[in-house]
């Protein structure tokens, strides 16, 4: 038995984080690096099978569209050839360089931190067991992560489908596709893929995509993945999936109609299930929801008075930013003997890297009213920012959510080129509780998109639309 102060379950972003603060503070650590998820080294899911791989094909997708669909007249440019197997091996080296240099050799630096690959899997309150041996610690992390969820559909035993993480390996580019799924993921992957030249077919079971999102926001947002030839379904339920030759067929209900879409590939973008199944998690205590996802608190403990837990496993919001944060505060709070510190949700940005891109922070209309506060929103056009007209692409709106009493801004929601960049002078002003006013009598450089905040802003109070291009 080898016996640490701490030990962590996983080795993705929640899990470096937390061993990183346990180094910081002194805290002699094991670290237990597996999962659940196909495709998943140590990194976890981002460097793997995520954020990074994903976001650079949607990089090298929008630059091969936008070759021959630009908005300038005068410059005409040939479509280019598309050496798709190319492509992937590139992102694959991408991905073994961050791999490489922001985990691997991140790990063999982490002083008091001792890796352990494998499944742990907890015997009792206090000790893991892990292939023949046993760690003991008073304190645990749980940071095992996430993985696709697939719902039961009939047939779906007989068909070869896709998730994301096979979507991110092909190495021959599909004719068609059929994504099922019309949340930030699957829309990413079918835009991506619409991009590189694929027939694509989105479909969603609510009666819009982004449904948590404004609806303003997957309005706009689907009119404009239509308009690059991408089919978009929506209020859909699936009925059976089979294969028929090459292709598979999704059969489908919409509006009360029997429908059938043939593709190459099918994708199932529908959520995540967590890598909890095996921990055993019952005999320290710890308890889970009815999906099988560790409960927390806003300390970001469980049930368990001495175990913690941060990222995927602990359910929405997924993002690889704040499952660092949840790892952080774990290991702050599970060491520190005076105030425990809280996070809140409210403050956490997110984004879906379609292009234009969609980034929200805050609240929506529809949450404000249901917390009783009197709401006032204020949506601004990107037709009225001029640095939209500079480079040629219009597209867009940025909506603020305003508390009507105090002009305090409670939610941003973005759809712009650039959105996921824009979005951080909304997460300081929700964060920092700061109003309309202080956006307005804060100087912006012109001409940038970034100025759409002060605009948006200036329109509580004016038609910004009669404005010269220069006021303060």
């Amino acid at each position: 038995m080898t016996r640490y102060d701490l030990v962590i379950l996983g080795h993705g972003s929640a899990a470096f984080a937390a061993a990183i603060k346990a180094k910081d503070l002194g805290v002699k650590t094991a670290m237990v690096g597996a999962s659940l998820t196909k495709g998943t080294l140590v990194g976890g899911t981002c460097v793997n099978v995520g954020c990074i791989p994903s976001k650079r094909l949607i990089t090298v997708g929008t630059l091969f569209y936008n070759s021959s669909h630009n908005s300038f007249q005068g410059i005409k440019y040939d479509q280019g050839k598309l050496d798709f197997r190319q492509v992937i091996r590139q992102k694959d080296d991408l991905v073994r360089k961050f791999r490489r240099d922001k985990y691997r050799r991140v790990l063999d630096h982490l002083k008091h931190v001792t890796y352990y690959e494998g499944n742990g899997r907890f015997e009792s309150k206090n000790k893991i067991a892990l292939d023949g041996r046993t760690l003991e610690a008073p304190r645990f992390i749980v940071a095992t992560g996430a993985r696709a969820n697939i719902p039961p559909v009939k047939g779906i035993e007989n068909v070869d489908y896709l998730t994301n993480e096979e979507a991110l390996n092909l190495r021959e580019l599909p004719q068609s596709l059929c994504v099922i799924g019309g949340r930030a993921l699957g829309l990413e992957f079918a835009q991506m893929y619409a991009q590189f030249g694929t027939k694509v077919t989105v479909l969603q079971r609510s009666q819009r995509i982004l449904p948590e999102d404004e609806p303003v926001v997957s309005k706009t947002l689907a009119g404009y993945m239509k308009a690059m030839g991408i089919r978009m379904k929506t209020g859909i339920k699936i009925r059976a999936i089979e294969n028929k030759g090459n292709d598979k067929l999704v059969k489908h209900t919409s509006k009360g109609k029997n429908l059938v879409v043939e593709a190459e590939q099918v994708l199932f973008a529908t959520g995540r299930r967590p890598n909890t199944e095996d921990l055993h998690l019952s005999a320290a205590g710890v308890e889970t929801d009815e999906k099988g996802f560790v409960k927390v608190n806003n300390q970001m403990q469980t049930s368990a008075p001495n175990v913690w837990a941060a990222g995927d496993v602990t359910g929405e919001p997924m993002l690889e930013t704040i499952a660092a944060k949840e790892g952080l505060v774990a290991v702050e709070n599970a060491f520190s003997k005076g105030p425990k510190k809280r996070i809140s949700f409210d403050e956490v940005p997110s984004a879906v890297f379609t292009y234009p891109e969609v980034a929200r922070v805050g609240l929506t209309e529809s949450q404000v009213l249901a917390r009783g506060m009197h709401c006032n929103c204020v949506t601004l056009p990107f037709d009225l920012v001029p640095k939209a007209h500079v480079i040629a692409d219009t597209r867009g709106l940025l909506k603020l959510v305003i508390n009507n009493d105090t002009k305090q801004i409670l939610g941003v929601h973005i759809v712009s080129p650039h959105a996921a960049d824009l979005i951080h002078e909304g997460v300081l002003a929700v964060k920092f509780k700061m109003t309309i006013d202080d956006i307005i009598d804060t100087v912006h450089v012109f001409p940038t998109l970034s100025e759409s905040m002060k605009l948006a802003a200036q329109s509580f109070y004016m038609d910004v639309g009669s404005l010269s291009c220069c006021i303060g």
